[in-house]
């Protein structure tokens, strides 16, 4: 059985081949599953995909590859998005940002959306999910409190996906005086940031890779 995988943002093409053995292409844009579904694959993988600036995967596409006996897993990012819309019709969904959209947590596109580097890539912002789940870590740590934790996500929100960061986002915190000053929580996210969306794109690998093992 043959794999094929959409990724190189939330986990580089080198890293994703050490948990699973199969062929990695960029992320996925519009026509690029109706590419694959006729070139053997027995499984794909959509972890990353073009949002904004070019067409997104379409569902039906997705949908056709599945109609011809294809398995499709998704999570993590595009992934996420797609098989929290289209589980009901047999995409397989992994991992938590595909729970958050599944039921309904979050629902916006940026909240998974990076500015990435052109020619590896590689992600040069931060996506709104990963940022949530280290805020709600400072809240388990006793940095902050929940109504503090709601008050970043809503400063988050207010700035376009291209430019969030940790610095930008406490810094607006401290003039909007929900925070005092920028450290300590600074220091927490710098050294302690989560990184949701790398994590379920190694559950999107090792549920394709279960798949390929069943299969064989």
């Amino acid at each position: 059985m043959r794999a094929v995988v959409f990724a190189g943002t939330s986990i580089s093409h080198e890293d994703a081949k050490e948990v699973l053995d199969a062929v990695y292409l960029p992320p996925v844009a519009r026509g690029d599953v109706d590419k694959v579904a006729g070139q053997g694959y027995d499984v794909i993988g959509i972890i990353d995909g073009v949002f904004f600036d070019r067409a997104a995967v379409a569902h039906r596409e997705i949908i056709r590859a599945m109609k011809k006996g294809i398995k499709v897993v998704g999570g993590c990012s595009m992934g996420a998005l797609r098989a929290s819309e289209l589980d009901v019709h047999g995409m397989i969904g992994v991992g938590t940002v595909y729970g958050w959209y599944r039921d309904g947590v979050i629902e916006s596109d940026d909240e998974v959306a990076v500015t990435t580097n052109p020619e590896t890539f590689e992600q040069v912002s931060l996506p709104l999910v990963n940022i949530r789940e280290t805020f709600r870590k400072a809240v388990d740590e006793g940095l902050i409190d929940n109504e503090t934790c709601k008050g970043l996500i809503k400063i988050t929100k207010g700035i376009h996906y291209p430019r969030r960061s940790y610095l930008g986002i406490i810094k607006k915190a401290v003039e909007d005086g929900l925070l005092n000053d920028v450290e300590p929580l600074l220091g927490y996210c710098r050294n302690n940031a989560s990184d949701v969306k790398r994590e379920d794109a190694i559950l999107v690998l090792k549920k394709v890779r279960e798949i390929l093992e069943a299969g064989e």
